[in-house]
C-alpha cells in the first residue's frame, strides 16, 4: 500500500545509478590525455611554430638566403647610434665602418672613409661634403667619465651614444657577407626539417617493414636479419657520409638524406621487431594464422596497427636526432654547400668571429635547441598518452 504522505515519481523520471560516459576510441583517448600534459602541448606549439617559421616565413622576407650587401656586413640586431645633428645618426661597426642610420634603426648607407690615422686611432669619413671625425683613442686611456668614442661633425661632438635601437633592416643582424641572418635561419629551418622529415619517412618505411618481417619469421631468418642490422649499426655515421660523397661525387642535401636513410632505420627495425615478437603470440594473430591469412596481411592488418603507438613515439624522437645529425654534418663541412644555409653551416660560419659577433652563433644554436626541445617534449607526451602502461586516467 502506498503512503499518502509521499509523492511518488514516475518511473520515466528516474535516473540510472550508473554514470554513463561517452565512449572514446583509442586515439581520442590518447588525445585527451595528451592535452593534459602541458609540456607536450608546449612542444606541439613549438613544433608548429618552427614549421611555419621555415615554410611560410621566407615568403614575407624582402631578401633571399643568398642576397649580399657587403656595405652592411656584421651589423648586430641592436645598434648604439651617435647623433650628428638634424635628427641624423650614425652607427660605428666593430670593423671601423660608419653607417648612416635613421632614428628608428634603418640602415641607410655606408659612409666613405677618407683618412685613417691608425697610430692615433682617428678615422675621418665624409658625409654631405663635410668630414665626420671619429676618435677611438679614448679606448686606450683610463677614463673615469666613461667616454669610449667621440664623433664630431660640423662642430658638434657626441661622446656617448644617443640611444640604442633595434636593427630594422636586418632584424637578427647580418653575417660577414652582409646577408640577412633571419632569412638564412628561416631557410636553414627548411633544410634541416626537410632532411629530418624525409629521412624519418624513409626510416619508417624501411625500419617497420624490416623489423616486422624479422620478428614474425623468427628463427634463422631473424638471426640473419639482426646480424645485418648489427653490422650497419657498427659503422660510424661520418664514415658513411664520406663514402657516399666519394661514390656520389657530390656534397649536398640529397647526400645527407641518402646517408640518414641508409642508417637511421636500424633503431626503428629493432623497436618494431621487439613489438612484433610480443604481439605474434596473441590470440588474434594465432587465429589469423589458423584460418590461413597471408603473412603480409597479418603484418599490415594486425601487427603494425597494434604497434603504432611506440612507432609514432619513436618517429617523434627520431626527428630531433636527425636535425642534430644534419646540423653536425654541416658544421664539420660535410653538409650542404654554399650559398645554401642550414643551421649547422650558419654555426660554422660564425665560429671565426665568435668573440666579436656572438649573435651569429647563438641564433642558429638557439634554433637547434628549440627544435630539439619541442620535439622531445612532444615525444615524451606521446609516449605517456599512447603507452597503456603509463596511463593515469
Amino acid at each position: 500500500m502506498r503512503n499518502p504522505e509521499f509523492e511518488y515519481v514516475d518511473s520515466s523520471r528516474k535516473e540510472s545509478k550508473e554514470q554513463i560516459r561517452k565512449s572514446l576510441t583509442y586515439w581520442k583517448d590518447a588525445w585527451r590525455r595528451l592535452k593534459k600534459n602541458r609540456l607536450a602541448m608546449v612542444g606541439m606549439f613549438g613544433v608548429i611554430l618552427i614549421i611555419l617559421f621555415g615554410v611560410v616565413g621566407p615568403w614575407f622576407m624582402p631578401y633571399s638566403y643568398s642576397d649580399q650587401n657587403n656595405n652592411f656586413a656584421n651589423i648586430p640586431p641592436r645598434l648604439e647610434i651617435y647623433s650628428i645633428g638634424n635628427n641624423e645618426y650614425v652607427y660605428l661597426s666593430k670593423q671601423y665602418n660608419l653607417i648612416l642610420v635613421s632614428s628608428k634603426g634603418e640602415l641607410i648607407t655606408k659612409l666613405t672613409r677618407t683618412n685613417m690615422d691608425v697610430l692615433n686611432k682617428i678615422y675621418v669619413y665624409t658625409y654631405d661634403g663635410e668630414d665626420i671625425v671619429v676618435d677611438y683613442s679614448y679606448r686606450a686611456r683610463d677614463n673615469d667619465d666613461g667616454i669610449d668614442i667621440t664623433v664630431s661633425y660640423k662642430g658638434l661632438t657626441s661622446e656617448y651614444p644617443a640611444k640604442t635601437v633595434s636593427n630594422k633592416t636586418y632584424r637578427l643582424g647580418s653575417d660577414n657577407l652582409g646577408r640577412d641572418l633571419l632569412t638564412r635561419v628561416m631557410y636553414g629551418a627548411r633544410i634541416s626539417l626537410t632532411v629530418a622529415f624525409v629521412a624519418t619517412i624513409v626510416n619508417l618505411v624501411i625500419g617497420v617493414t624490416y623489423g616486422a618481417i624479422s620478428g614474425l619469421e623468427g628463427g634463422l631468418v631473424d638471426d640473419i636479419m639482426m646480424r645485418i642490422v648489427d653490422v650497419i649499426n657498427s659503422i660510424p655515421l661520418v664514415l658513411y657520409v664520406i663514402l657516399l660523397m666519394v661514390i656520389i661525387n657530390n656534397r649536398g642535401l640529397w647526400t645527407i638524406i641518402i646517408t640518414l636513410g641508409t642508417v637511421y632505420w636500424v633503431g626503428m627495425a629493432r623497436l618494431v621487431r621487439g613489438q612484433v615478437l610480443g604481439l605474434k603470440e596473441q590470440e588474434y594473430v594465432l587465429a589469423a594464422r589458423t584460418i590461413g591469412v597471408p603473412k603480409a596481411k597479418i603484418i599490415t592488418r594486425h601487427l603494425i596497427p597494434n604497434a603504432m603507438g611506440p612507432i609514432i613515439v619513436s618517429m617523434t624522437m627520431m626527428i630531433p636526432s636527425a636535425v642534430f645529425t644534419e646540423s653536425f654534418l654541416s658544421f664539420i663541412g660535410l653538409g650542404i654547400s654554399a650559398p645554401q644555409a642550414s643551421w649547422g653551416t650558419l654555426a660554422n660560419d660564425a665560429l671565426p668571429g665568435l668573440s666579436t659577433y656572438p649573435y651569429q652563433l647563438f641564433i642558429p644554436a638557439f634554433a637547434i635547441a628549440l627544435t630539439m626541445l619541442s620535439f622531445n617534449f612532444l615525444g615524451d607526451g606521446l609516449r605517456s598518452a599512447l603507452d597503456p602502461r603509463l596511463r593515469k586516467g
